[in-house]
């Protein structure tokens, strides 16, 4: 089948790729299951040039190693610096595997399989996830999702309701399902893994985080100046050298 490079959000009124500002290090953040770049906003890493990765349409049974290969189109540095959020970590991860990256940096996310919660993986054995209109249930439990999601102010709530709306919903279904049988177990080297410590989604006893925020699964919106600071003093010190230790950063 030939390769789809097409992005998935092409019908939605956003800008195309961005491009390297040089000599500015790029960044390239991976967003998660059901979001988008917006989720990013209040993020703040002057000095660097932020890149969003577009999703693609994934093709049937496509395996996350696969799809991952076919979105390195969009990473051209030779040794890029990746932010996985959440699914969009485990995206990362799977890049991280065929590139030379200088360092991954997870946001609300996992490494390998064993850092998958038990329910994701009880859907292995009754996949309901794969018949049920997932998108359309969404939006029935808001509530619910506000809770998972640890949302506290209202525009929060707002943002992901609009981000759920532009969700295709084929490929949550199948970004879901790659979730539930993602078996991993090599952890490319100069990882980073920031956690919050409310978080219900992938929660905080399940991983092995290197610094953890008192935060839920969205820090990345209401903690952004910890998640900006911490990200900002990852890369001042990877950019130059290796990855740095947990002990070098602090919450």
């Amino acid at each position: 089948m030939e390769a789809d490079s097409r992005p998935l959000d092409a019908d939605v009124n956003r800008p195309p790729f961005a491009k390297p500002t040089w000599p500015l290090k790029p960044v390239y953040f991976i967003s998660g299951l059901g979001a988008d770049e917006r989720v990013f906003d209040r993020l703040n890493i002057d000095g660097y040039c932020p890149i969003h990765v577009r999703w693609l349409k994934p093709h049937p049974g496509e395996r996350l190693a696969d799809y991952a290969k076919r979105l390195k189109a969009q990473i051209t540095d030779p040794e890029p610096v990746l932010v996985g959020l959440s699914f969009g970590g485990l995206v990362a991860i799977e890049l991280a595997k065929q590139v030379s990256s200088r360092q991954v940096i997870l946001i609300s996310s996992a490494k390998s399989s064993r850092e998958i919660p038990a329910y994701f993986k009880l859907f292995r054995f009754f996949p309901i996830h794969r018949i049920l209109p997932f998108k359309s249930l969404l939006w029935t439990v808001q509530w619910l999702v506000d809770w998972l999601f640890s949302l506290q102010e209202l525009n929060e709530k707002r943002l992901l309701q609009t981000i759920l709306t532009d969700t295709d919903p084929v490929f949550l279904k199948w970004a879901l399902h790659r979730v539930v049988v993602w078996r991993n177990q090599q952890v490319p080297e100069g990882v980073l893994h920031l956690h919050g410590r409310r978080d219900r989604v992938f929660p905080a006893r399940w991983v092995q985080a290197d610094v953890e925020i008192d935060g839920g699964h969205l820090m990345v919106m209401n903690r952004a100046p910890v998640v900006s600071r911490l990200i900002k003093e990852s890369l001042a010190q990877s950019v130059s050298q290796p990855a740095p230790s947990r002990d070098q950063l602090h919450p």
